[in-house]
């Protein structure tokens, strides 16, 4: 993603005075109206819909599939918060005749908030990892009663998935404040949700007010520097030349769209547009699912010898032209898949062959125990440990540095001068009022006197950020009741699913240590648009293995539960920030998203544990198409953090890797901060790791997915919508037909 060159979002536009300084008036002006046209929409009826609420539901069963059967294949899932709008948009506008009241974009909000919800609990209840590892690889020495694995009951999974998928949830809401409301963290992706639900309800993504340029920040282009118009914009309001026939659209319950000029002033239909878009994921859909059946019947489709058949047979350089993870890499972007690619090519071009000669890995090339396959995954997870620390420390060390500088010198000042108690005193009472600018008083105020102080520094700026009124938020009862609860829930889950093989006290241990993670994990996510669910996840387990005795005959699964709890919160608490953010800017009512997340988290648990039940009872999990890499990663990592030793000189090939990446990821972050032009181009940890712990197959379609991407937007420089509804309809025709699949399979038709 773009580097983070501050807190923008689509209403940081600053007007300013003939002599420089700040129009007071001007912001005051913004600030009201642009909070009463978000109050507006938030108090609609619109925000809440039983219709928004069932089609999101159904989004996210179709999420919900396909992330499980990708997830078990590659780890690798997507929330398709983009998507999800525009699939909410396609259904209600095929059937706008029939509405009673037009489909609204806070609905689109809500479609996108519960589908998402839905479509994550695959990862966030662990079905495409932990529980994988804790029902199929733990060996008999690490299971109680010296079994092979767990094996949980439906039962007993769905009673874990529930207890898991809330706190997270919850716990989000107090932090919303803080990093969309004050600080106004960027979350690219729910940026560019809400850009392009706006687009898609009437809006203009390349022509109007606001486009997205190459780091993600807003800008104006209208070239008249027509400000009252452009502030209108950007507070969400229509234009003027587009009021009156808004008005006759909510009179006769229909939105046709808006005639938009192009670069050269031409004009284009929008109709046209969407009819072309429609007809684009249909013909993507239609490609990417019959190549999923017809791979059912031609299982050699999955891997093809495109090197020879000696690199496919003993090196397993093979490809699969999975229409699928061409979209996957569309939506990862060049970068990603090119960092991955990398991967794949230090993994099983040079040390897999290594390793295999030097007789480290004297087992068969794909075997996790004794091959090459499992003995770079070592590698890999040291790179990511690696990765993690750094991301996550500097996440720490940032707002510290942040803090020192802004407060330090004025802090000095204020005890040198003896008045820290009254300026402590206002900066409180300033925050107390809410998030109103502080204003320059008259010459020789407190306020002007220490315009570098610490009055000055309680705002971010000097534009008033509007939000939805008091009615449509979260109460603090709710929240504070709602976390306790739903933290007495987790802990009684998991009691009951794993019939008490991790302490009451360690439990809450790894809850406690998932709330602060998750905060850091928001962080990441709001400034980066990556939330580091696996790096936290392996954080956790490296903190339990030092709270947990080694002597304990269940340090594995504790060490996994406990990671599973600390991933779980974090992806919720993200996720529900994203969507926070897109609704945010649209005028959403956070309470109406809170309760859509609530209401998609608690289904999803429940479907995803029905789907991943299904998957490995008709597949052979581990092995062939499914071969769980995550849940691989996830016992290595408790292996190796409980001390079990490691295969032969992988120590030191992990130790240089992780010096090295530790490296790379520090000069990255360095690049971001200064916003250097090629810090892209710097690998990332985590790509590369999962580059070379998924085999080639996996990794060399998503590359062209992404090299497909970079194309068309940098090269080609056309509208984001098209591409991303092309790679829509590519990963919903796969994760869709998945299905008839799954019942081919259990059916046990034979293949050709």
């Amino acid at each position: 993603m773009a580097p983070d060159r501050g807190h923008g979002d689509l209403r940081q536009v600053r007007h300013t005075d003939t002599d420089g300084g700040p129009n007071r008036e001007s912001h005051d002006e913004e600030g009201v109206d642009a909070a009463l046209i978000l109050a507006a929409r938030a108090a609609a009826p619109q925000n809440f819909t039983f219709r928004s609420l069932v089609v999101g539901l159904l989004i996210g069963v179709v999420i919900c599939f396909s992330n499980t059967y990708f997830g078990l294949q590659t780890g690798w899932i997507s929330g398709m918060a983009m998507p999800s709008a525009l699939l909410g948009f396609a259904w209600f506008k095929s059937v706008s005749k029939f509405l009673s009241f037009p489909f609204t974009p806070v609905e689109n909000v809500l479609v996108q908030t519960v589908a998402g919800a839905v479509g994550t609990m695959p990862l966030g209840c662990g079905f495409v990892g932990v529980i994988p590892a804790l029902e199929l690889l733990l060996k008999p020495s690490e299971t109680p009663g010296g079994g092979q694995g767990l094996h949980l009951p439906l039962g007993k999974l769905i009673i874990w998935a529930l207890g898991i998928c809330f706190f997270g949830v919850v716990f989000a809401v107090p932090l919303r404040k803080e990093v969309i409301i004050r600080e106004k963290l960027k979350f690219p992706s729910g940026t560019a949700t809400a850009l392009m639900i706006g687009v898609l309800h009437g809006g203009s993504e390349d022509t109007g007010i606001i486009r997205m340029d190459a780091d993600d920040n807003r800008k104006s282009t209208d070239d008249n520097g027509n400000e009252e118009e452009e502030r209108r914009l950007i507070a969400g309001a229509p234009s003027e030349g587009h009021e009156r026939r808004e008005e006759e659209d909510a009179r006769t319950g229909y939105q046709p769209e808006a005639d938009i000029a192009d670069e050269n002033g031409s004009k284009r239909d929008d109709r046209a547009d969407w009819k072309a878009n429609v007809k684009l994921l249909t013909i993507a859909f239609t490609v990417s699912a019959v190549y999923t059946v017809l791979s059912y019947f031609i299982p050699h489709l999955h891997d093809i010898p495109f090197l020879g058949l000696p690199l496919a047979t003993n090196w397993l350089w093979t490809l699969n032209p999975s229409p699928a993870y061409i979209g996957q890499g569309i939506i990862m972007g060049s970068s990603t898949t090119l960092h991955m690619l990398l991967g794949a090519i230090i993994g099983w071009g040079i040390l897999s062959p290594l390793a295999k000669h030097r007789g480290w890995a004297p087992g068969p090339v794909d075997d996790w125990e004794h091959g090459s396959k499992g003995w770079i995954v070592w590698v890999s997870l040291a790179i990511m440990l690696a990765d993690a620390i750094v991301s996550l420390g500097w996440l720490i060390l940032r707002p510290t540095i942040t803090l020192v500088r802004t407060y330090g010198p004025a802090a000095r000042e204020s005890f040198a001068r003896g008045t820290w108690r009254e300026d402590i005193r206002k900066m409180t009472t300033q925050s107390m009022r809410g998030y109103s600018p502080v204003h320059m008083d008259e010459p020789g105020s407190p306020t002007e006197e220490n315009h570098n102080g610490l009055l000055k520094a309680t705002s971010t700026n000097n534009i008033p950020e509007p939000d939805a009124p008091s009615e449509h938020q979260i109460g603090v009862k709710t929240t504070v009741v709602g976390l306790f609860l739903s933290l007495v829930v987790c802990v009684a889950a998991v009691h009951i699913s794993f019939d008490a093989l991790i302490p009451l006290g360690l439990t809450i241990l790894a809850l406690l240590l998932a709330l602060l993670l998750s905060i850091m994990g928001v962080r990441a996510q709001g400034e980066t648009d990556l939330n580091p669910v696996s790096g936290i996840s392996k954080l956790t387990q490296l903190f339990f293995a030092l709270a947990t005795p080694r002597s304990s005959p269940n340090a594995i699964i504790i060490n996994l539960i406990a990671g599973a709890i600390s991933e779980s919160g974090a992806l919720q608490a993200g996720d529900l920030m994203q969507d926070l953010k897109t609704g945010h800017l649209l005028g959403a009512s956070p309470k109406a998203q809170f309760y859509g997340q609530m209401i998609g988290s608690a289904v999803g648990a429940v479907v995803s544990a029905c789907v991943y039940k299904l998957y490995i009872s008709v597949y052979e999990v581990p092995g062939g198409m499914f071969q769980v890499p995550t849940a691989y990663v996830w016992i290595f990592t408790a292996r190796l953090v409980t001390g079990q030793g490691l295969p032969p000189k992988v120590g030191e090939w992990a130790a240089g890797a992780a010096a090295l990446f530790a490296v790379l990821t520090a000069i990255r972050i360095y690049g971001n901060m200064h916003g250097w032009r090629y810090t892209s181009m710097i690998p990332g940890g985590i790509a590369v790791a999962v580059g070379m712990y998924n085999t080639p197959s996996f990794t060399l379609a998503r590359t062209a997915g992404g090299l497909i991407s970079a194309y068309w937007m940098n090269y080609r420089k056309n509208s984001e919508t098209p591409i991303i509804v092309l790679a829509s309809g590519l990963i919903l025709g796969e994760g869709l037909l998945s299905i008839a699949n799954l019942g081919l399979a259990s059916l046990r038709v034979p293949h050709l």
